[in-house]
């Protein structure tokens, strides 16, 4: 894109979503985030009322009465979106592609983060972090994270999402709330995204094209290009369709028992479908939970 469109289309982007996060999104975001962080403040002797939780069982046994650790809320929240870049994210079968809508979760986050004076920062990634902005307060800054999404042209077009997450892993010092946005489409990652959910806030978001679910089972013979590695083969539609829906199946089903291996629940975006509708879902069931 020419700046002048990149900067016209970042606009578009502020406008739209900051009317989206105003209205139905940024109340969810409060009720699910905000508060979360807490910073030690004091160790001091048990009190009825007192939650047993809070007991600092070593303390205590050096003191021979129990006593309780206090904590004081973190106002100010950090919010890290990592972003996949990789070559599978220009694919899209129904009018956009998951890049699209990658870039669509990020300036909902960004702009979030924003309306509550919190910090974001942004890691882009392939085989590797390609690009990273240290985490920021103020509507520049937010602008700068959506630019980068959309304008950041990678230098590889593989993925390797496991050596990614841990560099976040290493790279994030204090606790996040770190989004991972991705196709997830890559395997032996388990471990690093485990390490990530136990040191961060780890939200995954899965950004699906139906294209990947099914393919037309039409007589046709058509030739496919891997978008990551620049394979080429033919495909015979009605005779492949059905393994190929059978393994799209199977990935899924192993992808879900890996979030579930790592307590997570994955926010599940598609290119044929507005994307702040599952984010705002996902929330609002989060917000339940926690007030439950």
């Amino acid at each position: 894109m020419l700046p002048q469109e990149l900067l016209a289309q970042v606009r578009r982007l502020e406008i739209v979503t900051g009317r989206l996060v105003a209205e139905s999104f940024a109340g969810d975001y409060l009720s699910v985030f905000k508060g979360r962080g807490m910073e030690f403040a004091e160790v001091r002797e048990y009190a009825p009322g007192d939650d047993p939780r809070d007991i600092d069982r070593n303390v205590s046994a050096r003191a021979g009465k129990p006593f309780v650790r206090r904590y004081v809320e973190e106002r100010e929240l950090t919010v890290v979106i990592a972003v996949d870049l990789s070559g599978s994210q220009d694919f899209g079968a129904a009018g956009r592609v998951k890049r699209d809508a990658a870039v669509e979760v990020g300036a909902l986050l960004a702009f979030a983060a924003l309306q509550n004076n919190d910090k974001v920062g942004l890691a882009l990634f392939t085989e590797g972090v390609e690009r990273f902005l240290p985490p920021r307060k103020g509507r520049r800054h937010a602008l700068a994270v959506v630019r980068e999404i959309l304008a950041f042209q990678p230098k590889r077009r593989g993925t390797a999402l496991g050596a990614a997450l841990e560099r976040l892993a290493r790279m994030l010092k204090r606790r996040c709330i770190l989004v991972v946005v991705s196709d997830f489409r890559d395997r032996g990652f388990e471990r690093a995204l485990k390490l990530c959910a136990l040191k961060h806030d780890l939200v995954p978001v899965l950004v699906e094209d139906p294209r990947e679910a099914a393919l037309p089972a039409v007589p046709a013979v058509v030739e496919v290009v891997d978008p990551e590695t620049g394979a080429r083969a033919a495909l015979d539609l009605r005779a492949q369709a059905a393994g190929a829906a059978r393994e799209e199946a199977e990935r899924r089903g192993e992808l879900a028992r890996t979030f579930r291996s790592c307590g997570l629940e994955p926010v599940v975006v598609s290119t044929d479908r507005p994307t702040i509708e599952p984010l705002v879902a996902f929330f609002r069931r989060r917000a339940g939970r926690r007030n439950r």
